[in-house]
C-alpha cells in the first residue's frame, strides 16, 4: 500500500479508525447494552414470539455482528478508492 503523501496517509488512518470506532460503539451496544445491561427493559417486547432482550441476546447479537462485516468490508473499499489505493 502506498500513499502519494504522508498527509495521505494520516487522513487515511484518521478515517479508518473513525469507521472502526462507530462500528465497536455499534457492536458495544448491541452486544453489552441490549443483550445484557437493558434486557430487563427490551423484554417488554416480543419480536417473533422471544422476548426482545433475549432476542437480542441470542440471535440479534449474531445478526448484527454479521452485517457490521458487511460494512465495514464496504466502507473501507470506498475508503481505498478514495485515497487510491485499492487492489484493482
Amino acid at each position: 500500500m502506498a500513499f502519494e503523501s504522508k498527509e495521505k496517509a494520516k487522513a487515511y488512518w484518521s478515517e479508518n479508525l473513525r469507521l472502526m470506532a462507530i462500528l465497536l460503539a455499534v457492536w458495544f451496544s448491541v452486544s453489552f447494552l441490549f443483550g445484557i445491561i437493558l434486557v430487563d427493559l427490551l423484554n417488554a417486547f416480543t419480536i417473533g414470539g422471544a422476548k426482545l432482550g433475549f432476542w437480542f441476546s441470542q440471535q440479534g447479537s449474531i445478526y448484527v455482528f454479521v452485517v457490521l462485516i458487511f460494512v465495514y468490508v464496504w466502507r473501507m473499499n470506498v475508503l481505498d478508492k478514495k485515497y487510491n489505493v485499492d487492489e484493482a
